[in-house]
């Protein structure tokens, strides 16, 4: 009995082997980034607020990489834990939403304030995780402003992904972004904006609510910097959504992103 199952195990051994050698380590993976930076994207990054360790790695290159890895959970959490921005935007991208630990949600989103995008992608992993609607509420009631700007962006993906939460919910929320935009710390407003737009592409009636609470607040001002950013009509970005995801056969721009992958990969 013993020679006959020797063999059987064998290949198990070598198929391990050969899975360990295919994960990228962190040392290979901060390699890869580092080569792929430019200055160029440097300054770009620097102007849209990223700050210093970074490599300057375009997303296109992340995007290859992203394609390479898949989803490596513990690579993820290493890079992030390096500082590096390029890392950390590669960590978002590769991490694991449902192996997500709330305590580490909560300090990836008060380490991303070096740069709004980045705060915006940890919401988005939050988003697919088990901690979604518990941290919308957290965030959005904490004190720190990078915690609430990423407690914008996750309320925004809850009103395009999660089909339980009652409108009811949003419409709260929508109340609030209407009293207090204007007195919001400058990035705090950039995601309640957006908000309006995501709560407004939820479902018809949210569209209705979203579009008289657009007219009410008027126009938002957001300082972008040195950027080529602008700031969204919310209105008119809500019936340019809901236009085109009608001529898609969608019944809502949410029910459209649904079937889409996360704009954290995609993106």
């Amino acid at each position: 009995m013993a020679a006959t199952k020797a063999p059987s195990k064998q290949p198990k051994a070598r198929k391990s082997a050969a899975a360990s050698a295919a994960r990228m380590t962190l040392a290979a993976a901060m390699r890869e980034l580092e080569q792929a930076g430019s200055a160029q994207t440097r300054k770009t990054y620097a102007r849209h607020g990223a700050a210093e360790p970074m490599f300057g790695v375009s997303f296109a290159t992340l995007k290859t990489l992203v394609k390479r890895i898949d989803v490596d959970h513990e690579l993820a959490l290493a890079l992030w834990d390096t500082g590096n921005f390029d890392a950390r935007n590669l960590a978002v991208k590769i991490v694991d939403p449902a192996r997500m630990k709330s305590g580490d949600l909560d300090r990836w989103a008060r380490q991303s304030s070096s740069a709004r995008m980045c705060c915006g992608y940890v919401a988005m992993v939050a988003a697919e995780g088990p901690h979604a609607a518990a941290k919308a509420s957290e965030w959005l009631a904490a004190k720190d402003a990078p915690a609430r700007s990423a407690g914008w962006t996750l309320l925004g993906q809850l009103a395009q992904r999660d089909e339980v939460t009652p409108d009811a919910v949003f419409e709260k929320r929508l109340a609030e972004i209407e009293r207090t935009i204007h007195s919001a710390p400058n990035a705090e407003r950039e995601g309640m904006n957006m908000a309006v737009i995501t709560i407004g592409c939820r479902s018809a009636g949210l569209r209705k609510a979203a579009l008289a609470a657009s007219k009410r607040i008027g126009k938002v001002e957001v300082d972008h910097g040195d950027t080529a950013c602008k700031t969204p009509d919310a209105a008119e970005y809500i019936d340019k959504a809901w236009a085109h995801a009608k001529s898609k056969g969608f019944v809502s721009p949410a029910a459209q992103e649904r079937t889409r992958e996360s704009p954290r990969r995609r993106c």
